[in-house]
This record gives C-alpha cells, sequence and structure tokens, in this order.
C-alpha cells in the first residue's frame, strides 16, 4: 500500500458499511476550524481512548468503577486486548463486519466495545430492553454478523436468531460455559495490535427509531468519537484526571457512549458503571464514590431533587440534562435542592453528540444554549433562510459530525443545503442563544427516550379488541410527555380498565417497555383526512 492510500484507504476487508453510506453530495457540510479538530487521516479511536493511557502516565488510574470494585486503565487495556483476541482469532471477526453489543453499562460492556473498536469491527450497541423484532430489524438492516452479550440478556437474542442466518457467532459474557467469552478471553494474552483503521472507516452504527418505528442506522466514523469528545466536554465541563462521572443513559445510546465511556477515557478520568440506576440509587452512587461530573435525563433530576435533603451530594461539581427538553422548573428544583445549576444540552444520534449547550455561568433561563466551539447553528424557515430573531423555525446545525444514514431514503430529508435538520423546533434571541419549542414531528419524547408513535400503533393494532388507533405524545409534568393511545374497540368488546391493563401489558410483551401508552383513552372514532391518514395534530390538540 503506498503512501497516498494508506492515508486515504479503509482498513475494511467488509466494506458493507461503507458502500452504503449516503452519496457525498448528501452529506451535510463538514467543518474542523478548531485545532483540535484537525485530525491524521489514519486514526483508531480505541488507540486514542485507551492504549494512550499508559503514555500520558494514566496506567494505574482507575478507569471504570462499579459496584463489585474497579479497573485501572492499564487492566481494561488489556480486558479489551483479550476480547479483541477472541473476536478475531475465534469468532472470525473481519476488519469492517458489525458486531452486535447487548449489555447494561458494566465494565463488560464497556471492554467489549473498545475490544470492537480495537479490531476494526463496527460496534452496533442495543438496549437491554429491545426485544426479538426490533432486534432483528437491527440485525438486518446493518447485516450484523457478530455478537457479544450478557448471557442475562439472551432471551430475546436467541427469540431473533431464527430469521437472522447472517448472524454467524455469538459469544456470552457472565458464562461459565467453556465456550463463554469470559472463558474464551481468560485463555488470551493481554496485548493486541490494534486495526489501523482511517479516520473515516465506520466505528459505530446507532440506531434511532426516527417518526415511523422504521429504525434508521446512523453512521459514526473513528473521527467523530474523538470529535465528539473534543466538543462538549471540552466547552462545558472541562474535566480534568480527578473527576469520577457517573448517570444513567445507556452505552447503547451515543448521549451514554460520550458521557458513560469515552468522555472520560479522553481525560483520563474515571466513570462508575451502574446497570439498573433509578434516582435513588444515582444519589447513592453521587456519595459512596465522591462523583464529580453526572449525565442524566430531566425526569431524573426532577426525582433526584425531591430525594436529595439530608445526602451528601458535596462531590458533585456539574450536571448534565439532554435527552429532553430542561423544563425550566425542574431546573430551579434541583439548584435549590443541590446549589447546582443544570447545564442543558441537545444534541442527537444523527449528530453522535450534543452540539448546543451553556456552562452553568453562562446559563439563560428557558434557553438550552448557544452553540458550541466547533459547530454552527441557525434557526431556518421551510424556505432555507435564516428567521428573524424570535421567530419560531427549524433548528439547524452543522460542525465536525453529522448524519450520514446507512442507506435510507430520509437522508434528504435531514440533511438540507449542507446542514443537519434535527426536526427541532426553536428561536433564537439576538445573543444567539437558542430555546426549544417543540418537535416538528412525530416523535415522541417521554423521560429521554425517543418513542416513535407509528410504532406502538402497529402493536396495538395486532391486539384482538383493537379496530383502530392512535398514538401521541402529550405534556407530563414529571417526564415531559407520556405516550397516550386512542383506542377503538371492535365490535363485542367493553371499555373497561381491565381492558386498558390489558393493552398495555401486550406493548410491554411486544416491544421495549417504556414504549407503552401510559395512558389510554377509548374513542368511538378517530380524526382522518378525506384520503383516510390519521390526524395526529388533532389528538394531540384534544389531549
Amino acid at each position: 500500500m503506498g503512501a497516498a492510500d494508506r492515508t486515504m484507504g479503509t482498513a475494511h476487508i467488509d466494506t458493507f458499511a461503507r458502500d452504503n453510506l449516503p452519496p457525498r453530495a448528501q452529506w451535510p457540510e463538514l467543518i474542523f476550524d478548531l485545532p483540535e479538530l484537525r485530525y491524521p487521516g489514519r486514526l483508531n479511536c480505541a488507540t486514542e481512548l485507551l492504549d494512550r493511557a499508559p503514555e500520558r502516565g494514566w496506567a494505574r488510574r482507575v478507569a471504570l468503577r462499579f459496584p463489585e470494585g474497579e479497573l485501572s486503565y492499564a487492566q481494561l487495556l488489556e480486558q479489551s486486548n483479550r476480547i479483541a483476541r477472541v473476536l478475531t482469532e475465534d469468532m472470525g471477526l473481519a476488519t469492517g463486519n458489525r458486531v452486535l453489543l447487548r449489555g447494561a453499562n458494566s465494565p463488560w460492556m464497556a471492554a467489549c466495545w473498545f475490544a470492537v473498536m480495537k479490531a476494526g469491527g463496527i460496534a452496533v450497541a442495543t438496549m437491554p430492553l429491545l426485544r426479538a423484532k426490533e432486534l432483528t430489524e437491527i440485525i438486518l438492516k446493518a447485516r450484523v454478523t457478530h455478537a457479544l452479550c450478557d448471557r442475562r440478556l439472551d432471551a430475546e437474542l436467541k427469540a431473533a436468531l431464527p430469521a437472522c442466518s447472517i448472524l454467524k457467532a455469538v459469544a456470552y459474557w457472565r458464562d461459565d460455559a467453556p465456550d463463554s467469552l469470559e472463558t474464551l478471553a481468560a485463555r488470551k494474552p493481554g496485548s493486541f495490535t490494534n486495526a489501523d483503521t482511517a479516520a473515516e472507516d465506520v466505528a459505530l452504527i446507532a440506531f434511532t427509531s426516527g417518526t415511523t418505528g422504521k429504525p434508521k442506522g446512523t453512521v459514526h466514523f473513528h473521527r467523530d468519537v474523538i470529535a465528539m469528545c473534543d466538543c462538549f466536554p471540552r466547552s462545558c465541563l472541562a474535566p480534568d484526571a480527578d473527576d469520577i462521572f457517573c448517570g444513567t443513559p445507556p452505552i447503547a445510546f451515543t448521549f451514554g457512549l460520550g458521557g458513560m465511556l469515552c468522555f472520560p477515557m479522553r481525560f483520563g478520568a474515571s466513570v462508575v458503571l451502574v446497570e439498573k440506576p433509578t434516582p435513588d440509587l444515582l444519589l447513592e452512587t453521587i456519595a459512596k464514590h465522591k462523583a464529580t461530573i453526572c449525565f442524566t435525563a430531566p425526569t431524573f433530576y426532577r426525582q433526584m431533587a425531591q430525594l436529595a435533603p439530608g445526602r451528601d451530594l458535596g462531590s458533585l461539581r456539574k450536571c448534565v440534562s439532554a435527552g429532553e427538553a430542561l423544563p425550566d422548573a425542574t431546573r430551579r428544583l434541583f439548584r435549590d435542592a443541590t446549589g447546582i445549576e443544570i447545564i442543558d444540552g441537545i444534541g442527537s444520534t444523527e449528530m453522535i453528540h450534543i452540539f448546543i449547550s451553556h456552562t452553568p455561568e453562562r446559563v439563560r433561563r428557558g434557553a438550552t444554549g448557544y452553540a458550541l466551539p466547533g459547530y454552527r447553528a441557525a434557526v431556518l424557515d421551510e424556505e432555507g433562510r435564516p428567521c428573524a430573531a424570535g421567530a419560531i423555525g427549524r433548528l439547524a446545525v452543522k460542525g465536525p459530525t453529522g448524519c450520514r444514514y446507512l442507506a435510507d431514503e430520509r437522508q434528504r430529508d435531514y440533511v438540507q443545503g449542507g446542514w443537519n435538520i434535527t426536526g427541532d423546533a426553536y428561536t433564537r434571541d439576538g445573543d444567539g442563544y437558542f430555546f426549544y419549542q417543540a418537535r416538528t414531528d412525530d416523535m415522541i419524547i417521554s423521560a429521554g427516550y425517543n418513542i416513535a408513535g407509528p410504532e406502538v400503533e402497529g402493536v396495538l393494532l395486532v391486539h384482538e379488541a383493537v379496530s383502530e388507533c392512535g398514538v401521541v405524545g402529550v405534556p407530563d409534568e414529571d417526564r415531559g410527555q407520556v405516550v397516550k393511545a386512542y383506542v377503538v374497540l371492535k365490535a363485542g368488546y367493553a371499555r373497561s380498565d381491565a381492558l386498558a391493563k390489558s393493552l398495555q401489558d401486550h406493548v410491554k410483551g411486544a416491544i421495549a417497555p417504556y414504549k407503552y401508552p401510559r395512558r389510554v383513552e377509548f374513542v368511538d372514532a378517530l380524526p382522518r383526512t378525506e384520503t383516510g391518514k390519521l390526524q395526529r395534530f388533532k389528538l394531540r390538540e384534544r389531549a
């Protein structure tokens, strides 16, 4: 391979992900106008975030903290190397193959993610709550060939396997079987030569449901992973090696991938990984581990504020909220309880992480914040022209990261004129602060989760009692929005609380439980256009 090829050429043998990127003409404009964002042509994000730790003097520093103990940077590096060897030597992973990761936030999940990066694979991380139907859609869309899974979550993955013949190799952790990931990794040396990936080689495919419930794979490069570490945390958190991160977002969310793994690694800090955090347990975690930086959704902050009196939160200095708009009442409630001004932020799976936020000192009531260094943002009208200050329009963003959907015609909707059009309605004031108004599509954002109404409708329609249904998000003080289902029953079925609960349980059993309708209202008919299209806006108005 010549010098020019070595700089530009892919390290991937399996080029499926690259081959299914949108044409470059449909990519957003990418901007690298900060010195720290000018990366070399060859880049492996695991090399930058983990392998360089010893040369930076961090080998013995704690990287991961968890209920059973802790791992140093050197120990995490060795464990990741062993898993990378299992992937390549035992499971036949070729560079560019997609690897499904299935587990809660834990040292194993973290080590497996880094191992995939090291081996030149592409991580497809999934939330523990996903059901077989959703896993099947993801596996088929991304043509996933390998999987690493927590044995406690094997039921839904096994249920998906019959429809997923392309998935040829699966290994489980938390398992004492002779062929388990733990058993195989324990036999391997703690060294590994990382794949010589290009900066624009695909590192991960993160799935988001979108407004239709049909999963969209958002494709991010090794360069994007490092860029997210060099923008938001550098601008708003200013972390150092003594910081201890904690929080709730799963590593399977890009919000969690940053806050619960990559950000602390970039700065030589550590992170506390808790598998099933509750507001009470998160407060307990902060007190026990003397955590300094917390990532969670507004719903958690509201509940934590009520539980905070009497807790030892003296170590906490920065709190980050994202996943949904932060109500000003929640911001004030938490500040009154803890003395900490929450850092609000908006990001998207398409952009990999937060692009508008603020420091605690520059908070403005009701505002999400301002465009972070490295990013540009605008509020545009339907013709793509900038709106006047105070006018509602479409939020548009560009920077070092951007939307690239995997083989999806919806790329044209998200990227327009070089801008990433996020689907959020915003206003902007004369000082460059952005104020959230609403979603511009039918996405329901509840307690930080994105839920597609049409997907829930599809599940409800399978129930024997349901004739028609419409699902929308309705305002809720605690969760921002909750899912509400308007249901028309078939003849012979009577409205009752028991039937409403049956419908809720039906949804919980078919798709991720957080998507179920917390409110069910039985109606005689649904509002539709003359062509039969459901008018969800009328249902929202009714709510």
